[in-house]
């Protein structure tokens, strides 16, 4: 058994890079993880970004259109695109469990929301 003192003396030897930390905080196995979960963020938020432009333009949204009515149409079509492309892209480089993990908690809190709590 490792004493406190120990542990803390192992802990200190540990390099504190931001890789590193966020590596410990998801709770990853590899390096590999971290850069394969870096890239889907990369390239869902470019995705994303792309589909918004073809989407305003599809739908005739120019400078003239209200900003409500574009920040409804986002978040109604974009949000769920985004939970999506996540899953795809992080599928596609062998991390589905870490986003499914990580959806799953974002729906909880959205469930909790909308519901009463009973207490």
């Amino acid at each position: 058994m490792v004493s406190n003192k120990e542990a803390k003396a192992a802990e200190a030897q540990l390099p504190k890079n931001f890789l590193y930390k966020l590596k410990l905080k998801w709770g990853l196995d590899s390096m590999y993880q971290v850069f394969a979960i870096l890239i889907v963020f990369t390239v869902t938020g470019s995705t994303v970004v792309f589909l918004r432009k073809s989407l305003f333009g599809v739908l005739g949204f120019d400078d003239t259109t209200a900003l409500w009515i574009k920040t409804i149409v986002y978040i109604a079509f974009m949000l769920p695109a985004y939970q999506g492309l996540l899953l795809l892209y992080g599928s596609l480089l062998g991390q589905f469990e870490f986003f499914w993990n990580k959806e799953k908690k974002m729906f909880y809190a959205i469930k909790k929301l909308f519901t009463r709590s009973s207490s």
